[in-house]
């Protein structure tokens, strides 16, 4: 019998609705590797309100949330409120001590705010509109402790991945899933997305940096 593996999505009010990608990587991946189980934890459980009206139920709240394999937090414009949350990062912190955590896009804003990152290499979205001020730049001027590094996505000693902006969510969840279910899991889900090429292409043109354990 395969062991399960479950993967947590942590969300709130203000995430843009592409970040969930990652859970429509997973949800892909299940057709190659059905022991994955996903599930949404919120500050709260119940409805969360995404960016520009979409609503979406987290499964559970940061106090009832389950132990997971992987906890990957999102983004959106609102990360600067959540980065000033403190029962979300000390849910972060609660993660990181003894589960495996990763983000995507802004999402490594609050994994900064938290204090996780500190010493080591990471990353965050980088591309915005003008006259909005790129994440990358905010985490470099207000977090000197990290290495602030532009990449599709950085994995820290200790296995803790911080991943580029917005559809490079895709690239770091397909990654996570290489690093914990095989390549052949990561390589099929992109095949059977269609999504092979672009994949390749971004790890040639905007290389991941990966830290030796």
């Amino acid at each position: 019998m395969v062991n399960a593996v479950r993967f947590g999505i942590f969300i709130y009010d203000g995430v843009e609705p592409i970040d969930l990608a990652t859970f429509g990587v997973l949800s892909m991946a299940r057709r190659i590797a059905p022991e994955i189980s996903i599930c949404t934890i919120a500050p709260r459980a119940g409805p969360v309100a995404l960016a520009n009206g979409l609503k979406v139920t987290a499964d559970f709240g940061i106090d009832d949330a389950p132990v997971c394999d992987l906890v990957i937090v999102t983004g959106g414009a609102s990360w600067t409120a959540q980065a000033k949350t403190p029962a979300t990062l000390e849910y972060i912190r609660r993660v990181h001590a003894s589960q495996r955590i990763a983000s995507v896009c802004t999402g490594g804003m609050i994994l900064a705010a938290s204090g996780v990152l500190d010493g080591g290499p990471a990353t965050t979205k980088r591309e915005v509109v003008p006259p909005e001020t790129s994440p990358l730049e905010v985490m470099r001027a207000t977090y000197p402790q990290i290495d602030v590094r532009e990449a599709m996505l950085v994995e820290r000693p200790g296995g803790v991945v911080t991943g580029g902006g917005v559809t490079l969510c895709i690239d770091t969840t397909l990654y996570l899933l290489s690093q914990m279910l095989g390549e052949h899991v990561a390589e099929e889900t992109a095949r059977i997305m269609e999504y092979q090429r672009a994949w390749r292409a971004n790890r040639e043109g905007f290389a991941p940096v990966l830290s030796a354990p």
